[in-house]
């Protein structure tokens, strides 16, 4: 299957989480971006959602870069990495990059390192800052109900516009995630 995609850029946890099924949605997610021909990028640790995630795409033969700042190399990278591993000095840097290589965004469930990462690319999205509006959010087991409600409310009250609110794509499972944006960017492009 070809996507339109080249590279996605997935946001998630350096934790594996508690529940088994975030770890089984992070192999199912690296396993549509192999069955899609798509590259991955990420933050570059080799634990919990981030490892899982990175070893399913690279033993698909996919390309995998990781980007890192040196300062969380010791933290989030133990035993061998994947693919590519890009050393940056810090977390604005690693931010940029990863949007700069991406096609678009995933975010699996994760902390605030993931909370932050997504809502700032949405907000980029939002200001024109990339061209990439596709942000998905593979909602694993209701996971981001709470977000999507505030977002929801948040429109509700005119802080967000219905249009900006639309940059964001949910789905429960990786395969109904890929095809809602694949959509997305098929109308994007029409």
């Amino acid at each position: 299957m070809k996507s339109r995609f080249r590279r996605v850029c997935v946001f998630c946890g350096s934790s594996p989480g508690k529940s088994p099924s975030y770890q089984i949605a992070a192999i199912q997610l690296g396993q549509q971006l192999v069955e899609r021909n798509i590259d991955l990028v990420y933050g570059g640790g080799s634990i919990g959602l981030m490892g899982l995630v990175s070893q399913a795409v690279h033993d698909g033969g996919r390309h995998v870069l990781g980007v890192i700042p040196t300062i969380l190399m010791p933290r989030e990278i133990t035993g061998e990495t994947v693919g590519e591993l890009r050393a940056v000095s810090g977390m604005h840097q690693r931010k940029a990059e990863m949007a700069r290589q991406a096609d678009a965004f995933i975010a699996l469930p994760g902390g605030y390192g993931t909370l932050e990462e997504l809502l700032e690319v949405i907000t980029w999205a939002q200001l024109g800052i990339h061209d990439k509006p596709q942000v998905g959010l593979l909602n694993v087991d209701g996971y981001y109900n709470s977000l999507l409600s505030f977002l929801d409310k948040a429109v509700d009250e005119g802080f967000i516009t219905p249009t900006a609110r639309n940059i964001i794509v949910s789905a429960q499972t990786a395969q109904e995630l890929m095809h809602k944006l694949e959509l997305m960017q098929q109308n994007e492009l029409v």
